[in-house]
């Protein structure tokens, strides 16, 4: 049996299992080609699906959420929801979410709209405080979800 390392948006994940070289399928999703952004949408793995943060921002705008960081969390969640979908996952395969507070003092408020999309077996999660997030969002969340 042959195991390979894969390095992926800074976490490293060890693959078990018959990989012969080329056979590992990879696949990058961009939600907007056009915009040229020095980062994949959503990559799929095999059958995992790794989507990057997600802010709250109105999509296809740079306009942020109204709402201070219930507004925002709620849009980025949303925001998810449609890349999930749109790559072929959905909210109830997520296994692990990452969340970054502008400030770490609204994690209760956060998590009060945070828990709303996963009622019943929620995936793992991080939560850290963080400063310098994209247009100046009070949080971004990414998430790893399974793929059928």
């Amino acid at each position: 049996m042959k195991s390979v390392i894969l390095t992926l948006l800074g976490l490293s994940v060890l693959l078990c299992g018959p990989v012969a070289a080329g056979e590992l399928e990879i696949e990058h999703y961009s939600s907007n080609p056009d915009m040229q952004l020095p980062f994949s949408d959503a990559v799929r793995v095999g059958n995992m699906l790794y989507l990057s943060g997600k802010i709250g921002n109105i999509p296809g705008t740079s306009e942020l959420a109204e709402g201070g960081i219930q507004g925002e969390t709620r849009q980025a969640m949303e925001n998810i929801k449609a890349s999930l979908e749109k790559y072929g996952s959905s909210m109830s395969e997520v296994v692990k979410c990452t969340v970054f507070l502008a400030d770490i003092a609204e994690w209760g408020a956060m998590n009060e709209v945070y828990m709303t999309y996963f009622p019943v077996n929620p995936p793992a999660r991080s939560a850290l405080g963080s400063s310098g997030l994209a247009l100046d969002s009070r949080v971004e969340i990414e998430c790893f979800a399974a793929m059928r």
